[in-house]
């Protein structure tokens, strides 16, 4: 059937339009098809990650029960060097950070709970992590790099953890009475129930407060 005079207008006008435009079409296509398929290859390789190093991860755990810190430090080293956008790189470095603290290896225990700090997404781990790296570091006797890790305000959660080992380190340093305001501020914001409370009301009790 012959088309009708309106019909082989639009013909024309589509002909030309798609003259001027049909490259960028057919263009914007195929970025989209590329698109969807790098997608779906994320996709498919983030999850071949994940259960790579969740693998490692299970077998770093199975080293720690039995007592091996050598393959502990080897493993959590393979998942925070060569998976560290997964979600188990954190965990290796607590994992990792506590087998060294055990050890007496409290350079790389601070290595890791560094590694730890910087690397957790959630505040909550974050401040987690500032109160074992300022452990190590009291334990290393680096007391300014400790009250500098704990110079943030903490959630309430954390604010009598985070006072209370402000205050051991004050005490290395000799200021018994910025000590003594640290202790009385952990005991503030500690809960009446917890067993924490007597062991504060005692180093406070020992500096004469």
């Amino acid at each position: 059937m012959a088309l009708d005079l309106e019909e082989q207008e639009q013909l024309d006008e589509f002909k030309a339009w798609w003259k001027q435009n049909g490259t960028y079409v057919i263009a914007a296509v195929a970025v989209f098809v590329i698109g969807v398929s790098g997608w779906k290859g994320w996709q498919i390789w983030s999850a071949k990650q994940a259960g790579e190093a969740m693998a490692l991860y299970e077998r770093a755990v199975q080293a720690a029960m039995a007592n091996d810190p050598k393959t502990v430090k080897e493993v959590t080293g393979q998942i925070m060097d060569g998976y560290s956008g997964s979600g188990y790189a954190v965990p290796a470095a607590w994992l990792a950070g506590k087998t060294n603290f055990v050890a007496g290896d409290l350079k790389s225990a601070r290595a890791q709970y560094q590694y730890a700090l910087d690397h957790a997404g959630d505040k909550g781990l974050q401040q987690l992590a500032r109160l074992r790296l300022a452990s190590v570091q009291l334990d290393e006797k680096d007391y300014d790099g400790a009250l500098k890790t704990l110079a943030v305000e903490p959630d309430a959660a954390f604010a009598a953890l985070f006072a209370d080992l402000k205050g051991d380190v004050l005490v290395e340093q000799g200021k018994k009475d910025e000590a003594r305001a640290a202790y009385q501020l952990a005991l503030d914001k500690i809960d009446a129930t917890s067993p924490m409370k007597a062991m504060v009301e005692a180093k406070l009790d020992g500096l004469g407060g």
